[in-house]
């Protein structure tokens, strides 16, 4: 299996599974601080393991070209997006709210198609919808909705275009530092959702809830973050947004173990819905003659079809690495996804 596809997956399965734990917590802490504590420790947590890993603050090594994608990325994903599902939530039911959630992983492939003309063959489109359909009937009410009026349904879905966009935005810097895209994403938002918190009269939980936030934060907010812009970089924004909308299953699997709940009908033709996107997606076969453009980037590589270059500094010519290096116009043919080396458009 693709790694890039193993790490959506294990980002879909960290942020289902962080779902029932953070359920445990809404208890202790209010809804509004709970999100913005959970932000703000991916984002500490984030920062603490650069930092340890780069023995030292280092640069983002983000091009000055770069910057409006991740800052506008931020904006939507990290402040817009909450504020509007926030909203939308005081006016909008759970079950309804659950059930419109789903809009983002269709707005996503929709904006990577017609905005950044990601490929999409007939295979991939359906694999989409499948795992879009089995979070349809996952969360589908067992009863009417109640009739709320149109402003809460629009926040939320104004919330789903808001990560939509900051989806694909992300995808524009994935070959950069993921631990520093996603801990300043965590940052950022974590800051101000705890913030806008707290002046509405929240009160910081105890020592132990807060501890049980942070750890839930880091490894469902943070940790999966960051798997995310790493398949964003080797899958493109519609297939990895497809891999993660198998997150609101997965929460609901582990809900069973850890809450007790039964399941239903529903649950299990919810599952064999996301099995058969899943499956669609992971027998896709894309093979065609392309053309690579001039391009020059930055990120960890070993030289193989895509990375021949020389180095202006001492390598011993085998091994990952990374640096700032160009590549050079080629044809050729081979089985590939539109990952970071391969944007290219097609005639079909």
């Amino acid at each position: 299996m693709n790694r890039n596809i193993v790490y959506a997956l294990l980002a879909a399965a960290l942020f289902g599974a962080s779902t029932p734990f953070a359920k445990l917590l809404i208890g202790e802490v209010s809804p509004v601080l709970l999100g913005g504590l959970l932000y703000l420790s991916s984002g500490l947590g984030l920062t603490l393991t650069r930092l340890v890993r780069d023995r030292g603050w280092q640069a983002s090594g983000l091009a000055r070209s770069e910057w409006p994608w991740l800052l506008g990325a931020i904006f939507f994903g990290g402040i817009l997006g909450p504020v509007a599902l926030l909203f939308g939530l005081t006016h909008t039911s759970a079950s309804a709210a659950s059930l419109l959630l789903n809009l983002e992983a269709v707005l996503t492939a929709v904006i990577a198609w017609v905005v950044f003309k990601e490929n999409a063959d007939r295979r991939i489109v359906l694999g989409m919808f499948a795992i879009v359909a089995g979070g349809v009937v996952l969360s589908w009410p067992a009863g009417a909705m109640a009739a709320s009026g149109w402003t809460g349904p629009l926040a939320i879905a104004a919330a789903c275009l808001c990560w939509a966009i900051d989806n694909n935005l992300t995808r524009k810097v994935s070959a950069s530092d993921a631990l520093f895209i996603a801990g300043s994403k965590g940052l950022i938002a974590g800051t101000v959702n705890t913030v806008l918190a707290l002046s509405l009269g929240a009160v910081l939980p105890n020592a132990l809830t807060l501890l049980s936030t942070a750890a839930v934060g880091f490894l469902g907010y943070g940790l999966s973050l960051v798997l995310f812009v790493l398949a964003l970089r080797g899958l493109g924004s519609a297939r990895t947004g497809a891999y993660f909308s198998t997150a609101p299953f997965i929460g609901a699997a582990l809900a069973l173990a850890l809450l007790g709940e039964a399941t239903t009908p529903a649950f299990w033709l919810a599952g064999g819905f996301m099995a058969l996107g899943v499956w669609l997606h992971l027998t896709e076969k894309h093979d065609h003659e392309h053309l690579h453009e001039p391009l020059a980037h930055t990120h960890r590589h070993a030289h193989d079809g895509h990375h021949q270059h020389p180095h202006d500094f001492e390598w011993e010519g085998s091994g990952p690495h990374a640096h700032w290096h160009a590549h050079a116009v080629v044809t050729h043919k081979h089985p590939h996804f539109p990952d970071i080396h391969h944007r290219h458009g097609h005639e079909h």
